[in-house]
């Protein structure tokens, strides 16, 4: 079982004050379920749940990519509920710009979230998890964690890297009844793509300008993304209820379609490439 049916569920969420996460959030503590929330800023995420009861909220002020402070933050959740059911590691944020114009510490510090952050929680639940032989882990990848745009290598290169992290662990943990899901959102109308989660290279020079004209497009549309957050939210428990069902599931239109077309063009590359493939083999 990784998600229980005679009592609340407890649920532990990076990247809860903004976005898909506090949409997830507030939706989870409207049905009575028990959240233990991480945020940089628990002012801001309270403040974003101002019409929300919080009785069964646990905010957590944590830095991702500290391992101590997210294996204490997995420690006060455990304290306070007495299990962790679901993780869902959600923290992020967006990137763009061409690949040649992306700095060092822009990588470093990506990675740092996305991924490093990541595995600092899987780390830190995993031996409760086990001991139980129960739960489900939810890593939110992207739909530009299955294909890429030109501006978005950076954003790409670590959602790539969340999903190939997760169908190892999901192959490591099977054994011990424990479930992961990959979530791959398209666009959704959040603040995503505003300042606050949208990073941008510093240096975006004339030499990509359909970049610089993409970056100026993508600014301009918040408001009109097709996805509802809301109705993510109950997909999430969905996905989290269920006993079994594909590894990878998308969110929103666009995704579902460009996810299609991805398998369509990999699955023709592939046996266009199958005879040189199969030519580099020893003969014997």
């Amino acid at each position: 079982m990784t998600y229980p049916t005679d009592r609340p569920a407890v649920w532990f969420i990076t990247g809860s004050s903004r976005g898909l996460g506090r949409a997830l959030v507030a939706h989870l503590l409207q049905r009575g379920d028990h959240v233990a929330a991480t945020t940089r800023s628990s002012e801001r995420l309270l403040t974003a749940l101002d019409d929300v009861d919080t009785t069964n909220l646990l905010p957590l002020q944590v830095t991702l990519t500290d391992e101590e402070q997210v294996a204490d933050a997995i420690k006060e959740a455990t304290v306070r509920f007495g299990r962790i059911d679901v993780v869902v590691n959600n923290a992020g944020y967006g990137y763009l710009g061409a690949v040649e114009e992306t700095s060092n510490s822009d990588v470093q510090a990506m990675f740092d979230v996305q991924v490093n952050g990541t595995w600092n929680v899987i780390r830190a639940v995993l031996p409760q998890m086990r001991q139980e032989r129960s739960g489900h882990i939810i890593n939110v990848s992207s739909i530009l964690g299955v294909l890429s745009f030109p501006g978005w290598g950076l954003y790409c290169a670590a959602k790539y890297a969340v999903e190939g992290l997760s169908e190892s662990l999901a192959a490591e943990v099977a054994d011990f009844g424990i479930r992961v899901s990959i979530v791959e959102p398209g666009y959704f109308d959040t603040d995503f793509l505003t300042d606050n989660s949208l990073a941008v290279a510093e240096d975006v020079s004339d030499a990509y300008p359909s970049i610089r004209e993409m970056i100026a497009a993508h600014k301009q549309m918040p408001g009109t993304q097709p996805g509802d957050p809301n109705k993510a939210a109950t997909a999430l428990v969905t996905i989290a209820s269920t006993e079994t069902g594909p590894m990878r599931q998308q969110l929103g239109s666009d995704s579902s379609g460009l996810a299609e077309g991805k398998a369509d063009s990999l699955k023709a590359e592939i046996l266009a490439g199958r005879e040189l493939a199969h030519s580099t083999d020893y003969v014997r």
